[in-house]
């Protein structure tokens, strides 16, 4: 074995960096020569753990011990964090969106730290305390002073691409956001985790145009959601992978314990290693493709540094995406039939 570590090591001192996209067919050789590749290149740290339930005495003590691998947060005291899980609606199953316990058990880490805290999302459809009560999260909170808020104030942005796009105000106006996915299969984009959660800070009903806008396209589609990373406040990305939705997303999914809670100050980072975790082809995912396009060097996996566990220590976990994905792109009738849920949705709530 130590000879292989050296003759692959000397390989890949002589092969170009362009190698680094083939070691996604076969990860189990960067974590062997990891070491090497962290000299040769600038790396962000992915902190990924074991955690088998979510029960307070389970995550609290995790988060205690991922939390300080992400670095200096910069956190004074009283410093105002959102938390913005994946809260798709109140009707869907309790997997689709990130776990009520996840929520409370990162909340409390925030408050620990002097932070004041609060949960908040622009939903698919419906408000965010609606879908919070539905959930279970607003009683997950109860007693800990984090209130639901609704992602409701829009402010125009303009992407690097040229595009501008309606987020909500909520998100950008504070001193951390705390990115909170669910990870999930999903119909069109082959998976759905860090870069794909943050699609919620578009406001409402844009989504949906969005969809019918640019859903011709995934480069471009893709393109958009990775760029709304660059409008971010300071941000961080914590994961719920420990029960998970395979097979079929984000909605109506089966479920697997996968028993995996990541995090990163890299969206992109986390992304490229949980594909890897779950030894899916990264090709696939538009997002990833789009990162790697992009030149982004998160999206590799020899700019990825891996303090605690690794990728290949979940192997085996069986999760299956998608075989043939939908289209990207909302029929017109779809997106007047959203529309209007939403519309009666606003009128039954006034």
């Amino acid at each position: 074995m130590q000879k292989l570590k050296y003759l692959f090591s000397s390989l890949l001192e002589k092969a170009s960096p362009l190698v680094c996209d083939w070691l996604f067919l076969f990860p189990e050789f960067l974590f062997v020569t990891r070491p090497f590749f962290m000299n040769q290149f600038p790396s962000v740290p992915v902190c990924l753990h074991r955690c088998q339930d979510y029960g307070r005495s389970s995550l609290q003590p995790l988060l205690a011990k991922l939390m300080p691998h992400l670095g200096d947060l910069q956190l004074s005291l009283g410093a105002r964090v959102v938390l913005k899980p994946n809260l798709i609606a109140a009707a869907v199953p309790a997997l689709a969106c990130t776990h009520a316990g996840f929520i409370a058990a990162v909340a409390a880490w925030f408050l620990d730290q002097g932070c004041r805290v609060v949960v908040g999302d622009s939903p698919a459809f419906g408000r965010a305390i609606t879908v919070a009560e539905r959930q279970g999260i607003v009683l997950a909170l109860r007693g800990m002073n984090v209130p639901i808020i609704e992602f409701s104030s829009v402010c125009r942005r303009r992407l690097p691409c040229g595009i501008t796009v309606g987020v909500a105000a909520e998100a950008l106006d504070c001193d951390l956001l705390v990115n909170l996915p669910k990870i999930k299969a999903h119909d069109q984009m082959y998976v759905t985790m860090g870069v794909k959660n943050i699609f919620g800070i578009v406001k409402g009903v844009r989504k949906s145009w969005f969809h019918v806008r640019y859903g011709d396209s995934p480069d471009v589609f893709s393109r958009i959601i990775l760029e709304l990373s660059t409008l971010l406040p300071h941000s961080v990305t914590i994961a719920d992978g420990i029960e998970v939705m395979h097979r079929r997303g984000p909605v109506f999914g089966e479920p697997l314990l996968l028993g995996c809670v990541a995090a990163s100050r890299s969206a992109v980072a986390l992304d490229t290693a949980m594909l890897a975790l779950l030894e899916l082809d990264p090709g696939r995912s538009p997002l990833w493709c789009a990162a790697s396009q992009g030149n982004l060097p998160d999206a590799q996996l020899s700019g990825i540094d891996f303090p605690l566990l690794t990728p290949a220590d979940f192997f085996g976990s069986g999760f299956v995406a998608p075989e043939v994905l939908s289209p990207i792109r909302f029929r017109p009738f779809r997106y007047v039939v959203n529309s209007m849920k939403r519309a009666v949705l606003l009128l039954h709530r006034g």
